[in-house]
């Protein structure tokens, strides 16, 4: 059976522009997928990024042009100046953490959930509040939000030095079948064609 391990970040619009696709490719494919929720402000630094305050304005332009275009494409509303941005994602990951072990509601629904509060509804994901909200639209105890605090900061870490080790450098950053690497909710289709077998992606 085929695996897909999904490193994300709970503040990254290009995670909640991949939506459910994710879960949507594995179950088309019979393919398992673990999420492995990682601190991207982190992860940046120490694979070589630079975080969205210290680029060239000509980038930061290109990122609000491409984040638009990507989300008239995928039909998704999307704010590009969220109320709530930059945030600290640490306490809806571990919600996410907690619920993922949990295993009783929507993950898929859960993760987006989360982004949609951050990138479309000027939410604040801090919040435990938010948080709780977003863990009973997905079927889950909003209890969660409250237990496995020490767990859930463990496992955090613990994701972020795997992501390091495994050759994560942004996300969301899909490993498929042990090492096939696919960066970005852009290339979802190439790891949709290499699950389905396509040779010209396994050579």
């Amino acid at each position: 059976m085929a695996h897909i391990d999904y490193y994300l970040s709970l503040v990254s619009p290009y995670v909640y522009l991949a939506g459910r696709r994710p879960w949507e490719i594995a179950a088309r494919h019979g393919a398992t997928l673990a999420v492995h929720p990682v601190d991207l402000g982190a992860l940046l630094p120490r694979t070589g990024g630079i975080a969205l305050a210290d680029r060239h304005e000509s980038r930061k332009a290109y990122r609000l042009q491409e984040l638009r275009r990507h989300a008239a494409r995928v039909g998704l509303p999307l704010r590009l100046q969220p109320a709530f941005f930059p945030v600290n994602g640490a306490p809806a990951a571990y919600a996410v953490i907690a619920a993922d072990r949990a295993g009783d509601g929507d993950l898929a629904g859960l993760i987006h959930a989360l982004g949609r509060a951050l990138w479309a509804e000027d939410r604040d994901i801090a919040d435990d509040e938010v948080i709780r909200t977003c863990l009973a639209g997905a079927g889950f105890d909003p209890a969660l939000a409250d237990r496995g605090m020490l767990a859930g900061a463990e496992t955090y870490i613990a994701n972020l030095e795997a992501a390091v080790g495994r050759g994560v450098f942004g996300v969301p950053f899909f490993i498929a079948d042990g090492d096939e690497r696919f960066w970005g909710q852009d290339r979802l289709d190439d790891l949709d064609a290499f699950l389905a077998g396509m040779s010209i992606l396994v050579r």
